[in-house]
């Protein structure tokens, strides 16, 4: 996010430095790998319209860094009927091409996965290179004239009484008129007695990726909405995701890990930090619902969710510190148009929704 805002900032003109904490590539967010879902299916029309939006603009970063970067498979869901029905209702009612097929039709067209009931089928989905994306963000603004700096952690913001701001890091201080803080999992700590933020639950999820048994199996980004229930064992059942990708065909399930501190990590040797439990319930999901993988071959991947009570995001201005957090599993995609609204904020040409405020009323976490 902070990358893209970078992106943004510097196509209008102003004097941009972007601190990175880690090297590009990095497996310590949630920016990581070639796999990211990108799909225009909402059940909330609001967030159709900032995907479609969100789509025109991978499409100029694209043109601009010269390398692509969306990888259009189209996308299905399927699962809840009604959940189904509604992303199909609110597609259509946004002009989007979509269509309802049965799972058998669904099994004939990919052969790598079964199906849960009717299946929603749309076109404007596939996968973003989350890895490519953030490099051609990096060189864009490069181009442009930005200074990145990475292997640059902020230690702190100082608001100054003129109005600055100042962002120290561990070698240096960087004054400017004004700040974009886009920190994930370290936000809520970097921010503290600054600006007041919304409960966000940092957890540690366990994707993986599998080993297709024939390379030639098309795979379409896919989510699967389990009727809200609870399985033979008591587990609550929990939503699962998948595409194909260069690493492998992903699998993983939204939001189901433990919560951590960013600072705290145990997987500095291999897959030590595997929560074995969540893996094993990984494979038997594998072993039902995508019979085109090997799930003998899973290969775990960490990446950290940043998750409000209410999914939304945060996207605000308070002072000279624009404040972007919680994208909650399912932000990537939107990457550049957020970019875009913190340029507005910062610039003072737009405000972001109400519902990115940092002091709307929210769920309690618990």
């Amino acid at each position: 996010m902070g990358a893209a805002s970078a992106w943004q900032l510097v196509r209008r003109g102003l004097d941009v430095v972007l601190l990175e904490r880690f090297a590009p590539g990095h497996d310590r967010g949630s920016s990581h790998g070639s796999s990211r879902i990108f799909r225009l299916a909402y059940p909330d029309p609001f967030y159709v319209g900032l995907a479609r939006r969100a789509l025109r603009e991978w499409l100029e970063l694209e043109e601009e860094g010269a390398r692509p970067l969306l990888h259009l498979t189209g996308s299905v869901d399927h699962g809840d009927p009604s959940g189904v029905r509604q992303l199909h209702d609110s597609l259509h009612g946004a002009g989007e091409p979509a269509s309802l097929i049965s799972a058998a039709e669904a099994m004939e067209r990919w052969p790598g996965l079964r199906f849960d009931g009717t299946v929603l089928v749309h076109a404007h989905a596939g996968r973003v290179d989350a890895d490519a994306a953030v490099a051609a963000l990096h060189a864009t603004v490069r181009t442009r004239g930005a200074d990145v700096r990475c292997h640059t952690q902020v230690a702190r913001i100082h608001l100054r009484p003129d109005g600055l701001v100042e962002v120290v890091t561990g070698t240096d201080t960087v004054l400017a008129r004004s700040a974009v803080v886009a920190a994930g999992a370290w936000t809520a700590s970097l921010l503290a007695g600054l600006v007041p933020l919304p409960p966000v639950r940092v957890t540690r999820e366990q994707p993986a990726h599998f080993a297709p048994y024939d390379a030639a199996t098309p795979w379409p980004s896919f989510i699967h909405h389990p009727v809200a229930a609870l399985t033979g064992r008591g587990d609550a059942v929990i939503e699962g995701y998948g595409l194909g990708s260069p690493d492998g065909v992903k699998v993983g399930f939204h939001g189901s890990g433990p919560t951590v501190d960013p600072d705290r990590r145990d997987d500095e040797a291999g897959e030590a930090w595997v929560d074995s439990r969540l893996a094993a319930r990984v494979r038997e999901y594998v072993s039902r619902w995508v019979p085109g993988v090997d799930p003998a071959t899973a290969r775990f991947t960490p990446c950290l969710y940043d998750l409000t009570p209410d999914n939304d995001f945060v996207i605000d201005r308070r002072g000279p510190l624009t404040v972007l957090a919680g994208f909650s599993g399912h932000g990537f995609k939107f990457a550049p148009v957020i970019g875009a609204l913190a340029a507005d904020l910062v610039l003072g040409t737009g405000r972001a929704p109400d519902r990115f405020s940092l002091t709307r009323a929210v769920p309690s976490p618990g």
